[in-house]
């Protein structure tokens, strides 16, 4: 007789996508529990409550929580979706960016520095405009385009006097003059279930900050592209962001490892939240 799957869905606030997962999780008759990230703890030497699980699904908002509870979860040997290493890969963009590099995945060009002084120089070699990233961060916050020094010097002063670890990295990208969009691909697994264009006027076309979704084809040149992109992070269930070059093509822009599908999943007609589901309990399973 097969084992009946138990599955944890790791959240921190139930918004459309945690109510189509639950719900697909209850069509399928699956045994799961809603694990609000808010009220959990983790008793490093009582890893028994959490060995219950097959597997756990973590949906959390914020990257430090789902990330440290996914590292603990790997010591207690529970299989996760997605993985520690993937989180980590996907939720620091310098990470993503190194791990792009690595795997010759085509990317804009990135320049790092560790001072305003260096980051200055960095700046003033990559060109203007450029772009300004926090190495942590989601939904278009905190995204700066730099059109000059004198915005550089203030950009990069308010970011040394804001004093966090995070802060004192200074990611710059160059800035793409995109054709009023980008591309968001949902990759599971080996697949590449949809893609959407992320339409909008401004430079910053999330859905978050009003872009407005339209589907895209997903030819085979954007499904190799995407594919050999979560390949690079580790795979999993993963948004690949990709943006259109004028004359280099496609690139990867970022990696998304909780990403959201509110727009996606209604656009495309496919049921994302119910291949999640489908893809953890392969996990859950052994798979």
């Amino acid at each position: 007789m097969q084992k009946r799957l138990r599955i944890g869905v790791l959240y921190s606030r139930v918004r459309v996508e945690e109510k189509w997962i639950f719900a697909a999780l209850e069509k399928r008759g699956v045994d799961f529990d809603r694990l609000d990230d808010r009220a959990v703890h983790f008793d490093l030497e009582k890893p028994e409550p959490w060995r219950q699980y097959d597997a756990v699904l973590e949906r959390s908002i914020s990257y430090t929580s789902g990330l440290y509870a996914l590292r603990v979860l790997d010591a207690f040997g529970v299989r996760t979706v997605n993985t520690v290493e993937v989180a980590e890969a996907c939720g620091d963009k310098l990470t993503t960016s190194a791990l792009l590099r690595k795997a010759g995945v085509p990317q804009p060009r990135n320049v790092v520095a560790f001072t305003p002084e260096s980051a200055l120089d960095a700046l003033e070699e990559l060109g203007y405009p450029a772009v300004v990233k926090p190495v942590v961060g989601s939904w278009g916050r905190l995204l700066a385009k730099i059109n000059d020094r004198d915005a550089a010097e203030a950009v990069f002063e308010h970011k040394a006097t804001l004093g966090s670890a995070q802060h004192q990295v200074f990611y710059i990208q160059e800035y793409i003059e995109k054709p009023g969009r980008d591309i968001r691909a949902i990759v599971i697994g080996d697949r590449v279930l949809t893609a959407m264009y992320r339409n909008s006027e401004h430079w910053i076309t999330n859905t978050a900050r009003g872009g407005r979704g339209e589907l895209c084809p997903v030819t085979p040149e954007i499904e190799a592209l995407c594919l050999q992109a979560a390949q690079a992070v580790g795979g999993g269930v993963l948004a690949v962001d990709l943006i259109e070059h004028p004359a280099r093509g496609f690139l990867v822009n970022e990696i998304n490892h909780t990403m959201e599908f509110h727009t996606a999943q209604p656009l495309s007609g496919i049921d994302i939240a119910g291949e999640i589901v489908e893809y953890v309990m392969r996990a859950a399973s052994g798979q």
